[in-house]
């Protein structure tokens, strides 16, 4: 290094510019640098959603989710296989090692995919596009007054969705809330009966009047033309005259036994904002590795141009909700904020005790140099940013060689000084260059240490290497950006801004700590065998002292805004729990640190979120806290919202978190809750039970809140049990009672309508009139259409003859994991660390599961 500050203290001028042009670079590319609010801790995970319409949590768990797990099993690097069934949906996580990528993750599961046996009812597994971390822009479709959910709906599926995929980084766009446009077909069972068809014969008649053929070519001259049967429906009118039959030589039409409107498809979720009851938002989801900020910049560049354009009808216009570009920015101030505050300090501090000016200006100029460097590395390398790598370096660790070297270089330059008093002072740079090459060693030495206390991190696998392992590389870089600071700009500065004439003063602070230090030290050494003892005695005290501290994980990071979960009854309907959720979001909004109030209520139509109607999700931004009423902070805010919560809706289960930290948390441990306890077992019932004694026992744990058992059992079920026997002598199979079943309540697809002038298509839903499914004898007086005896079309049998139709509890959530039940107990911990309490949970839940469980039922915790 000798020869490096030689070269540093000969071209100190050149050296300067260079530090001025490192500067510049290092602005322009902290500019340019992408910055990630947090990074995903959550190792590769690939989330298969399946629907399948009306079929309840038991059956997709017999005929969709057992299967897809079993299909599943036998990957390489898979940790674990995770599963919801319920209503309608099967939702099957597949969570792998840091050893593949997403994309190999991924491309494992197509090709296990792509072997998997055909599913019933046609239902086609599809990889969901979310992640962790991926939502990055949300925004609500408005129309003008009287511009239905609907219409808006249609927008948001056909135009935006398509527009902002198109977007680079954006890997999909999931729509919430509105309805979903449909052709409804209301089938009237009595006209029905007089005609004397059955709805299995107005879903044929439809499929066959809605279809379109090739007839290959035919040789017309010269040329080839291809043949096209074209039959699709493409209006109303034509739904309205599709022939059913004929009677007496009439014809049937559909319009004679049904009426044709144009409705929405069975409603799975309902968003709201503040006073609106019912609105249409969209959700951008980033592609997994793709940079925030570049995406953010397309997709508000996408806005402007959608909003400015005649793309959508007039009055209609896009508004933004929330974008990461809030928490990015609170992230680059952190970072900015650390800088600066911590070159003012060092100055400040070398100021004070050195009592220089100008060696505590060339000590702080190290920081600036090591962050920029960094800063270049990371550009250079292709590495984003985020607050955990940045925003953590610790400035003092950086300029610790630069003391070193400065304070070196003055005491040789007064000593200098003193030896020539009367005689013609030495030469600057040879004794600028003697004190730097002095203290060469030691530097090296000391940030020798300094890396080899940063080792462990390099060391780190898994989600904890994942998380540490940009701050571990971000140090490296700005300790390296620091040791090149202290050989080369720290010569130079000393050698042009050092004056000619320097003092070695003691100012007043070091004169202070001096006059206690002394007598300390003398004592000290006066009575070794008593220091040494004091030392031990409080080394001792450290020991047991960090038997005390508390334990977290990480940090929270502050992301500004809350995402609160009530959990209703489960048997609720969506209709009447939307009704509390609106009340929910007004006593939200009162409080006024809040902006806004969007709750989700239900699920999307897309099925990426596996929850049911008796849960609502509410995004809550905040105002920046400088706004907020004084002495109140976030976790009194919480307090006071929870309470007025729970106050107003009693036996609703509440749930406090963020909005990233809420995506990441349920993606780690697939439990919608901070922190989780799940008991395993087959027999729901029991677990349920179980379950409950295990919820009593922690809540008397100090600083657990949230807490509620995930019940899987409760959901009201029409059973109705087909009589083998008694259907076997109308000659009809279960599965001519199922497929009217299926139509007559629950509606069926009979193919799609294709509007004219655009590719924009939607089902036509064939169902019995409202009147003929509202209650259980409405239910039992359903029509099946039987073989007539005397071989001449059908007979009329009412489903009561062949069936038994009960209502019943069922099963409402089925969760698994590694092929086995398990019920979750979420909890959350306020005013405590998660370590400690997390250690006395552990303990309690042992002895609960001990007396509990000991013989029927294997446990396991998470």
């Amino acid at each position: 290094m000798n020869s490096v500050i030689t070269f540093a203290l000969r071209h100190r001028v050149l050296i300067v510019i260079m530090l001025a042009l490192l500067f510049v670079a290092g602005i322009i590319g902290f500019t340019r640098l992408n910055i990630e609010a947090y990074p995903d801790p959550v190792p590769p995970l690939v989330d298969i959603v399946t629907q399948s319409t009306g079929q309840s949590a038991e059956e997709i768990e017999r005929y969709i989710t057992i299967p897809i797990e079993i299909q599943m099993a036998g990957m390489p690097h898979v940790t674990a296989i995770r599963t919801i069934s319920l209503f309608g949906l099967s939702d099957v996580k597949v969570q792998f090692t840091y050893d593949f990528t997403y994309e190999q993750a991924e491309q494992w599961v197509t090709n296990r995919l792509s072997q998997l046996a055909p599913l019933p009812n046609g239902a086609q597994p599809q990889i969901s596009p979310e992640s962790p971390i991926g939502e990055i822009y949300r925004y609500r479709l408005v129309g003008p007054p009287g511009y239905s959910v609907m219409d808006l709906k249609t927008i948001q599926d056909w135009v935006l969705e398509r527009r902002f995929k198109a977007v680079p980084g954006v890997v999909d766009v999931a729509g919430w809330g509105g309805k979903t446009k449909a052709y409804n077909i209301t089938v009237n069972q009595n006209k029905l009966i007089d005609y004397g068809l059955t709805l299995p014969e107005v879903l044929q008649a439809l499929s066959n009047s809605n279809i379109n053929v090739g007839g290959q070519t035919i040789n017309i001259g010269p040329q080839a033309a291809v043949v096209r049967g074209v039959g699709l429906i493409h209006s109303m009118d034509d739904i309205r005259n599709t022939l059913l039959s004929a009677n007496n030589g009439s014809p049937v039409l559909l319009s004679d036994v049904a009426d044709i409107r144009i409705g929405n498809q069975p409603r799975l979720g309902i968003a709201g904002q503040d006073d609106d009851a019912d609105i249409v938002q969209g959700i951008i989801l980033m592609r997994r590795g793709a940079e925030s900020l570049p995406t953010l910049r397309a997709v508000e560049a996408e806005v402007q141009k959608v909003n400015t354009s005649n793309i959508l009808p007039p009055g209609v216009h896009i508004e933004k909700i929330y974008d990461r570009t809030e928490l990015i920015n609170i992230t680059t101030q952190t970072v900015l904020h650390n800088m600066i505050t911590g070159v003012l300090l060092i100055f400040l501090v070398q100021w004070l005790f050195l009592g220089n000016l100008r060696s505590a200006v060339i000590v702080a100029t190290t920081i600036p140099f090591a962050l920029f460097f960094a800063v270049l590395i990371m550009l250079t390398l292709g590495e984003s940013a985020n607050l955990l790598s940045v925003g953590a370096i610790d400035f003092g660790l950086i300029v610790d060689a630069t003391v070193i070297m400065i304070e070196n270089i003055f005491r040789h330059l007064v000593l200098a000084q003193k030896n020539h008093d009367d005689s013609p002072p030495e030469p600057r740079l040879p004794v600028i260059a003697k004190a730097a090459t002095e203290v060469s060693q030691s530097i090296f030495f000391s940030v020798a240490i300094i890396i080899a206390g940063f080792v462990p991190l390099f060391t780190l696998s898994g989600v904890e290497g994942h998380i540490f392992g940009p701050m571990a590389r971000t140090y490296a870089y700005a300790i390296a950006g620091g040791l090149i600071a202290t050989f080369t700009v720290s010569p130079a500065l000393a050698a042009l801004l050092l004056p000619k004439k320097l003092e070695e003063t003691e100012t007043f602070i070091v004169r202070k700590l001096n006059a206690i230090y002394k007598p300390v030290l003398g004592f000290a050494l006066a009575n070794r065998f008593l220091t040494l003892g004091g030392a031990g005695l409080l080394f001792m005290a450290a020991l047991i002292a960090v038997q005390l501290l508390g334990l977290e994980f990480l940090p929270k990071l502050e992301e500004g805004n809350f995402w609160i979960r009530a959990t209703m009854p489960p048997s609720i309907s969506l209709e009447e729990g939307n009704n509390y959720v609106n009340h929910m979001r007004q006593v939200i909004k009162n409080f006024p640190e809040v902006v806004t109030v969007i709750s989700q209520n239900g699920r999307p139509d897309d099925g990426t979120d596996a929850t049911g109607f008796f849960n609502a999700e509410f995004f809550v931004p905040l105002k920046p806290s400088g706004q907020w009423p004084s002495g109140i902070d976030k976790e009194k805010l919480t307090q006071q919202v929870s309470t007025a919560l729970e106050g107003k809706f009693p036996g609703v289960e509440f749930n406090f978190s963020q909005n990233i930290e809420d995506n990441v948390e349920e993606a780690a441990s697939g439990v919608k809750g901070e922190n989780s306890v799940k008991l395993f077992g087959n027999d729901l019932e029991v677990l349920e039970k179980t379950a409950d004694k295990i919820k009593q026992i922690i809540a008397t744990v100090p600083g657990v809140t949230d807490l509620a058992v995930l019940n899987s059992l409760g959901q009201p079920t029409v059973k109705i049990d087909i009589d083998r026997a008694r259907a076997g002598r109308y000659g009809l199979a279960p599965g001519d009672i199922n497929a009217t079943i299926q139509a007559a309540i629950g509606g069926q697809a009979a193919g799609n309508l294709y509007e004219d002038g655009s590719d924009r298509n939607f089902p036509m839903m064939v169902r019995l009139a409202p009147e003929y499914r509202k209650s259980l004898d409405a239910i039992r007086h359903i029509v099946i259409g039987a073989p007539n005896p005397n071989g001449n079309g059908v007979i009329s049998v009412p489903l009561s003859d062949v069936a038994s139709v009960d209502l019943v509890s069922g099963a409402s959530f089925i969760y698994r994991e590694q092929q086995e039940r398990y019920i979750p107990i979420k909890f959350s911990v306020r005013g405590r660390d998660l370590g400690r309490q997390k250690a006395k949970l552990f303990k309690v839940c042992a002895r609960i599961l001990l007396l509990l469980c000991r013989a029927t039922l294997r446990t396991r915790k998470l």
